[in-house]
């Protein structure tokens, strides 16, 4: 076949060993069309499915009556020995299909026949740090252009045709820790992206780059006391100096926004998440450490704060805070409000006001929360006092066990919400964790914990729970249980159906309404990527990429043990339903 390969800033073909410059990019997608992009079934245009990141497609093809019919249409290889984790969403375009791989790798497919168009290998240095595996969630489109995020912390514009570089640059340090993995997003013109890197240190940034020429327009840190940027100048001091971490501690507070963000065009808001305050040893810094384990309301023109929410004020687990804030609306005390909702990692599921981040509700979504016991009317955790691991002195500090692990009751694979139920399907995990704080110091470059763990199930026959939940009563609807952990994203439709995948190699098809499993097909691999589905000749058809690996297996205690035999792999597949 007819395999495409970019070598630095020149992309070409080669066929029965001709080499001949590939065809120039035309137009692509604009603003309008990836605002608008949640309504248009023929294309996947942003990573969520549309900016608000709901995961919702109104295409009924594919139904509960149909979908027991669903079969292979092609599966693509990423071939090479670079398999390990497979997160990517795939991005869908004009006959293409654009997915990043493991390594920071990006490919595009033929949408109808899964033939490889090009294939781009970010030159990765050896000493790179990803805490997490050598994952990659997906990449963002925008005219001619195709940009993700590469490990050694550099933003890179490939030529969606041909796979030439268009522009690469360095937005992080990777020799501090710096790295990224989340797909990002472009609103305005802009490239609006996050860093990965909470366990180094480093400190967490939302940045927004001109999306023709990849120059930096702004810069938000998301710890206190460190100074922005707008247009190549030193903007505004994110909170205030020392006002919830002492001394010099806000240099090295970690804070990441590593999953990427949602944007809400109705309040013209960026939402990005948090990750953990360094170092995980809470009894080193007091204090609230703003602003971690929050969601962050942001200007997409200034990078200005609007508005934040601390999930876990002093956080002392590892809960985090960035995972996927999706805005939606529904009427809460015959009041019809904008609200938006985030699973958290420390088991609670929330509902705020997307307007300006007051608390609304917070409602556990896994059957055991010991950190705390809820949340106040101003929403604010009830600490559990006697599960905070023990302050160190010269070892290691009481070890406590608790409940959900650092691995969360749902991590980074993103949930969906069903315009036609208005409920959430949550891929959480039951698991705790053994716990204890030890003293340390911060070096550049090393891991900045200051903690020891093991993690382990708390059921015997299910870690891995999809779970319906009700974000006006915080009621679960229906529970699948998965014996594995479920570390990949689901889709809904308007079909009446969820998808999602298991680390046993399945992707899976559900009714949003009864939870019961209509459809499955094993894959050969764990699936730990994000579903989507598009209608393409008149056909709808639905794509996952398959590979596992990511935190689990790295992370994992003894559930890494229990799921050791999972075979890795690399591979897009994609499916339809026969022609009658």
């Amino acid at each position: 076949m007819t395999h495409f390969i970019a070598l630095g800033a020149l992309a070409v073909a080669q066929a029965g060993g001709v080499t001949t410059l590939s065809a120039q990019s035309g137009a692509g997608p604009t603003d309008a069309d990836l605002m608008s992009s949640a309504t248009n079934t023929g294309a996947v245009l942003t990573n969520g499915m549309g900016p608000r990141g709901q995961r919702f497609s109104p295409l009924d093809q594919i139904n509960a009556q149909t979908v027991s019919r669903l079969v292979p249409a092609f599966a693509a290889s990423l071939g090479g020995e670079k398999q390990r984790g497979q997160e990517s969403q795939p991005i869908v375009y004009d006959g293409t299909i654009y997915v990043t791989g493991s390594y920071s790798r990006l490919f595009a497919f033929d949408a109808r026949t899964g033939e490889e168009k090009w294939e781009y290998d970010a030159r990765l240095p050896d000493g790179i740090m990803p805490c997490c595996d050598v994952v990659n969630r997906g990449a963002a489109i925008y005219g001619d252009k195709i940009i993700f995020a590469t490990l050694d912390a550099h933003i890179v514009a490939l030529n969606r045709n041909t796979g030439k570089v268009v522009w690469n640059k360095k937005a992080a340090d990777y020799e501090a820790g710096y790295s990224m993995t989340a797909a990002p997003l472009i609103v305005h013109g802009k490239v609006i992206y996050g860093n990965s890197g909470g366990e180094f240190g480093i400190i967490g940034r939302v940045e927004a780059r001109d999306v023709n020429t990849g120059e930096l327009v702004w810069s938000r840190p998301t710890i206190e006391g460190n100074v922005g940027q707008l247009n190549g100048k030193d903007s505004t001091m994110t909170g205030k100096l020392n006002a919830s971490w002492q001394g010099d501690q806000w240099k090295t507070g970690g804070g990441a926004p590593w999953l990427g963000g949602t944007y809400d065009p109705e309040t013209n808001l960026l939402y990005f998440g948090t990750g953990n305050p360094a170092p995980w040893n809470s009894h080193l810094r007091p204090g609230d450490n703003l602003y971690t384990s929050s969601t962050l309301a942001i200007d997409p023109d200034t990078g200005e704060i609007k508005w934040h929410y601390q999930y876990t004020p002093h956080d002392g687990w590892d809960f985090d805070g960035v995972n996927e804030f999706i805005p939606f609306d529904a009427t809460v005390n015959g009041k019809k409000m904008k609200l938006g909702a985030q699973a958290n990692r420390n088991g609670f599921f929330f509902v705020l006001d997307r307007t300006n981040g007051k608390f609304v509700s917070a409602s556990p979504f896994v059957t055991k929360t010991t950190w705390a016991s809820g949340y106040t009317k101003a929403g604010r955790p009830i600490y559990v006092d006697s599960n905070r691991p023990g302050a160190p002195t010269t070892d290691k500090g009481a070890s406590v066990f608790s409940a959900p692990s650092f691995l969360g009751g749902k991590n980074w694979m993103p949930m969906a919400y069903s315009q036609q139920t208005g409920w959430f399907y949550v891929p959480s995990n039951e698991w705790g964790m053994d716990i204890w704080n030890e003293p340390i110091t911060y070096k550049k470059g090393a891991a900045y914990l200051g903690a020891g763990f093991t993690i382990k199930p708390l059921y015997p026959d299910y870690i891995g729970a999809l779970r319906a939940v009700d974000p006006a009563t915080g009621k679960i609807m229906w529970t699948y249980k998965n014996k594995a952990p479920l570390w990949g994203g689901v889709l809904t439709t308007g079909g009446g159906l969820v998808f999602t995948g298991t680390p046993e190699g399945y992707l899976k098809a559900f009714d949003a309404k009864t939870g019961q499993e209509l459809w499955k097909f094993n894959t050969g691999s764990g699936v730990v990527g994000s579903p989507v589905t598009w209608e393409q000749d008149g056909e709808q058809y639905i794509a996952v990429m398959s590979g596992w690996g990511g935190a689990v297996p790295l992370w994992g205690g003894e559930v890494a043990k229990a799921v050791q035999h999972i075979n890795q792999g690399g591979s897009l597949w994609v499916f339809k339903l026969p022609k009658s």
